[in-house]
């Protein structure tokens, strides 16, 4: 038996993933316990994280607490997660992914073409932004921050119509009713890494390499590798109005992307590309090439 500290954020849904990890490792004779941290990307509320320094804001101070062992090893929503780690870390494994859409969440509507004209609409994510601009150019786009729960109850007090958040988060809480109906990666592609779980370590611990490799899924790491891999060509900014989203069809793996000027026309640009895909390195260079697309398209 090893005993496992990990590190996660304090959020019901940040705790529920590290819980998640924690029974699947006890149950492979590990002893684990959590060590919970409030992250700067908890703390600021009042900007939307473009400004602030994107969602790497929420990984930092559980990296520090990986370096200086206070932790072991520490879980993320892979869609939180700068594309490149700092030096000395690594993720060491990618958990079979949940739901990947995004969910449209309202009191009131039962689906985004029911909101009337002028409707004000819900999210933080730039991604978001474009592609329901791109869907319904007459609605409002209001910034919303906070936790899940916090979400949720600012669009209960009525502060919007409705409300995108991601479906996993949702199912995961047992929050599934709360969704109205979902989008399919046709009319809103989702952000890289979306509904999967990443375990982040220290690049130098081994024994915990080995420790997580029954947790992982492979196809699932392949799918969200490729999708990375877009951003990263892209510029490596989780704050940047990007979306990629792959998918295996035997052993070829299809990847889409989408790209939109928040400032600018409501019109995408959308880039796709298939290969024969087995490990990180071929998926890596099939994100690089739907990249190279999106920019002979006009993304920058």
């Amino acid at each position: 038996m090893s005993r496992i500290v990990i590190a996660t954020r304090e959020s019901r849904l940040a705790l529920w993933q590290a819980e998640h990890v924690q029974s699947l490792l006890a149950e492979r004779g590990h002893e684990v316990t959590l060590l919970g941290m409030t992250t700067r990307g908890d703390q600021i509320l009042d900007r939307s994280l473009s400004k602030v320094g994107g969602k790497g804001l929420f990984v930092k101070e559980l990296e520090v607490a990986l370096e200086e062992g206070r932790a072991d090893i520490a879980v993320h929503s892979l869609k939180d997660v700068p594309m490149d780690l700092p030096e000395g870390f690594a993720l060491a494994c990618v958990m079979e992914r949940e739901d990947p859409r995004d969910a449209f969440v309202s009191p009131q509507y039962a689906s985004l073409e029911a909101l009337p004209s002028g409707a004000v609409v819900g999210t933080s994510s730039l991604r978001r932004v474009v592609l329901l601009r791109a869907l319904r150019p007459d609605l409002r786009i209001e910034p919303l921050r906070g936790n899940l729960d916090t979400r949720l109850r600012k669009l209960d007090e009525g502060q919007y119509d409705a409300i995108v958040l991601a479906a996993a988060g949702l199912r995961r809480l047992g929050l599934a009713g709360r969704i109205r109906a979902t989008f399919e990666p046709a009319q809103m592609l989702p952000a890289a890494g979306q509904g999967a779980l990443g375990i982040e370590v220290r690049a130098d611990r081994g024994e915990l390499f080995a420790a997580l490799a029954p947790l992982s899924h492979q196809t699932s790491w392949l799918a969200v590798a490729a999708e990375r891999a877009v951003s990263r060509a892209m510029g490596g900014s989780c704050s940047m109005p990007l979306a990629a989203f792959a998918t295996f069809s035997g052993e070829y793996l299809q990847l889409q992307a989408a790209w939109g000027d928040p400032e600018g026309s409501n019109a995408l640009v959308r880039a796709r590309s298939a290969a024969s895909v087995a490990d990180l390195g071929t998926a890596a260079a099939l994100g690089a090439e739907v990249a190279s697309r999106l920019r002979a398209g006009g993304a920058r």
